[in-house]
């Protein structure tokens, strides 16, 4: 709010006028002289600075509404994020599926149960993403980043995850057969009773990855495996998973 400055009361005229070196300058020193009385009048004016406290209250309620209606703007952004999702839903392409799935987990929606299945993903950003049962067969989702996330019971089946990031994410009960998993890097992820029969393993990444309860491994290709941990590449042979050249 501004702060308005009270005036004082400008002289008389006959005071004004002696100011007047010439007379052509009277002209101009007259409506100088009247603006001044007419500033002093409205400096005085209680209505006017009525409608300067009201001018500021009138803001400070607009920021209020503002702040209290973010999170309709935030329902409403999120219902066109997820009917981008149901429109592209069964086609091929991305559709806009990479910005809304990435807006939506950073907003902290789960992503329970959705079905991406055939869409081009390429570079996804899921950190820490629930996608619990969610649905990614046949999905191109190389390079995708998924640190964290949770795959429990999620179809993956013959989806393309090469040099994904699975570091610490939760592939529980997925299934994933003839999934291409070349380069990814599981550190620390949790891959109890995942199917990876005929999936590409080649060159993965398994430090510290909880493997002891795979659920399937036959036709898996190990080749090259990264950090294995001990015993597993002498029990995934041993329970048909080879060890070729892709």
């Amino acid at each position: 709010m501004r702060y308005r400055e009270r005036r004082e009361r400008p002289v008389e005229w006959t005071e004004c006028r002696k100011q007047a070196r010439h007379r052509w300058t009277v002209p101009f020193l007259a409506l100088e002289w009247g603006l001044e009385w007419i500033a002093y009048f409205l400096s005085n004016w209680a209505f006017l600075e009525a409608l300067e406290y009201l001018s500021s209250f009138g803001v400070l309620v607009a920021v209020i509404f503002y702040f209290a209606e973010s999170g309709e703007r935030t329902r409403q952004r999120h219902l066109q994020m997820w009917q981008v999702m149901n429109t592209a839903q069964g086609k091929g392409g991305s559709g806009g599926r990479i910005e809304a799935l990435q807006e939506l987990n950073h907003d902290g929606v789960p992503l329970v149960g959705v079905d991406v299945s055939g869409a081009f993903l390429r570079g996804v950003k899921l950190h820490k993403a629930n996608l619990l049962r969610a649905n990614f067969s046949a999905a191109d989702a190389r390079d995708g980043e998924f640190t964290g996330a949770d795959f429990s019971f999620a179809e993956m089946q013959s989806g393309n995850f090469r040099n994904g990031n699975f570091v610490r994410a939760i592939l529980r009960d997925a299934d994933a057969p003839d999934g291409d998993f070349s380069s990814a890097d599981f550190g620390g992820a949790d891959l109890s009773r995942a199917n990876f029969s005929n999936a590409d393993l080649h060159d993965a990444d398994l430090r510290d990855a909880r493997w002891k309860e795979i659920g399937s491994v036959k036709g898996a290709n190990i080749l090259g495996i990264k950090n294995a941990p001990e015993g597993f590449v002498a029990w995934a042979l041993k329970n048909g998973a080879v060890q070729t050249a892709p």
